[in-house]
């Protein structure tokens, strides 16, 4: 259960992706109804450190909350390569071994590399990066076009504002995504970007009154997700020919109409089954899959659960708990 939370900063700290560690779990919104994190800033010693912009940190404490932490997360820190102490690599594997999410962002995964936590497992890091985590740790699984990505309870975030998505997946997965949409909105964020998005998002195309932006297409899309649409249907709406369309979609989105769409649609299927009582194939048919095997072949893929699991699992909580609880 998601309820302490020990953010292991290294000298120097970068100022933004500690930044948003605190924002999403160190930040108090129990007026609003969201979940009340025991958060702790750490250091190896717990004595102050600095930041890479120059002003220093004075910490909550030194490792020792990391010992029964739900969630240790690592920000980016001091130079790649450099020592880390040792009291801290075994802080984390202690948290690995006993089931706790471990999360880095941006090149903090380098810190999880040196405790030997990424060791046959998938992970990212800012793209600038992801060679030299190769190197360094060949025996990872390094994607390094992903946004995030999870492997059981690790979890890595590529560069800067990619940490925020990996955050809220993290929110999505333990309180669903009513909650983790609210909180994007209290963040002024996307609610989701899917971990697979790619980093390389392309050279912005130039818009001019002849190739205007996708955003109104994108709209009414998220809208209209129960209608069956074609490529050629979307281009249409666009005034764009098929090809066009296709290569400006990817250039503003970093993935295909097909992939983009099928994530809107896990995402809303989730919100009702989350939401409301409808069947499954009611689900299917609003969420714009057509039928529950569809559903369930989709939602299987990215979600790793049925949506009888999925909601079940929210199911099982009363009113209170679903609102201050994460799912066990």
């Amino acid at each position: 259960m998601l309820r302490n939370v020990a953010v292991i900063a290294l000298d120097p700290v970068a100022t933004f992706e500690l930044g948003v560690l605190c924002e999403v779990f160190g930040t108090d919104r129990t007026d609003d109804g969201f979940p009340d994190y025991r958060f702790h800033l750490c250091t190896a010693d717990g004595k102050p450190i600095r930041t890479r912009s120059g002003f220093g940190l004075i910490p909550h404490a030194d490792l020792s909350p990391v010992e029964d932490a739900d969630l240790v997360a690592v920000p980016a820190a001091h130079t790649i390569g450099a020592p880390i102490p040792e009291a801290v690599l075994d802080a984390l594997r202690r948290a690995d071994e006993r089931g706790a999410y471990v999360l880095s962002v941006c090149s903090g995964a380098f810190v999880l590399g040196a405790a030997g936590l990424l060791d046959g497992r998938a992970c990212t890091t800012h793209w600038r990066y992801a060679d030299a985590l190769a190197r360094m740790y060949p025996e990872a699984d390094v994607r390094c076009d992903a946004l995030y990505v999870q492997d059981g309870n690790l979890l890595t975030g590529a560069g800067t504002s990619a940490g925020i998505d990996a955050c809220l997946h993290l929110v999505r997965q333990e309180h669903g995504s009513a909650l983790a949409t609210k909180l994007a909105r209290r963040m002024v964020v996307p609610p989701h970007r899917d971990g697979g998005q790619s980093q390389y998002i392309e050279a912005p195309i130039p818009r001019t009154p002849d190739a205007p932006t996708l955003e109104p297409v994108l709209s009414w899309l998220i809208n209209h997700l129960d209608q069956q649409l074609t490529v050629d249907d979307l281009a249409g709406r666009a005034h764009m020919a098929p090809r066009t369309f296709a290569r400006r979609f990817r250039a503003e989105t970093g993935t295909t109409p097909h992939d983009w769409i099928t994530n809107q649609r896990v995402l809303l299927a989730r919100r009702l089954l989350e939401e409301t009582e409808l069947a499954v194939e009611a689900v299917a048919t609003r969420a714009g899959f057509g039928d529950g095997a569809t559903l369930r072949h989709h939602f299987g893929r990215r979600v790793g659960a049925t949506p009888h699991a999925y909601r079940a699992t929210f199911r099982d909580r009363t009113p209170t708990d679903r609102q201050a609880s994460p799912v066990g």
